[in-house]
């Protein structure tokens, strides 16, 4: 479903196929400690590792990994992944690289182009996430954009020896043009 991988453009942001032309931003991300906390990132990062990660994104058709341009940088990450093809569904993950992509619309423009990607070029019917529940910032984001929270799963992450909930949210091929006000 996702072979082809598109460029996207919006107003803020391009989004990109992937590669390891964009490790070093990444890595950059991935270690920034308040973007792991936010998206619950345990372990290490190894800079070979992650680029051969990165540099074998675009031979799966199961999921779509886009770099999110802005700038003359990458300042993050968007993911369709967990394809199940079965159900027309997949998982959606995002990530900014920390206060310098932050409050800046990159990830609310990022999101509404993969969803329009998603929801019009190909037959997914849901698109799920999973949020912490103490990221508010994303929570807000994420229902701007037509998500629905569904459940919570308690006690999802430990962080420093505390508990955090993780909050379930998903949007329907049916709710995106209403909800994301769009005319698709």
């Amino acid at each position: 479903m996702f072979a082809e991988k598109p460029t996207l453009t919006g107003e803020l942001v391009t989004l990109c196929p992937i590669g390891p032309e964009h490790v070093d931003d990444l890595i950059e991300l991935v270690t920034d400690p308040m973007v792991r906390r936010l998206t619950g990132s345990h372990g290490a990062f190894d800079r070979d590792r992650t680029r051969l990660w990165y540099s074998t994104r675009g031979d799966h058709s199961d999921r779509l990994d886009l770099a999110i341009m802005a700038g003359d940088g990458c300042v993050g990450e968007i993911v369709l992944n967990q394809l199940d093809t079965d159900n027309l569904s997949c998982n959606l993950r995002i990530a900014l690289a920390g206060s310098r992509a932050f409050d800046k619309g990159y990830g609310t423009e990022a999101i509404a182009l993969v969803l329009d990607h998603a929801f019009t070029t190909t037959p997914l019917h849901r698109i799920s996430l999973d949020v912490l529940a103490f990221n508010e910032r994303a929570r807000h984001v994420y229902k701007k954009l037509g998500f629905v929270e569904e459940g919570v799963q308690r006690d999802a992450l430990l962080w420093d020896g505390e508990w955090h909930d993780s909050v379930l949210m998903s949007v329907l091929r049916s709710e995106w043009p209403v909800r994301s006000g769009s005319l698709a």
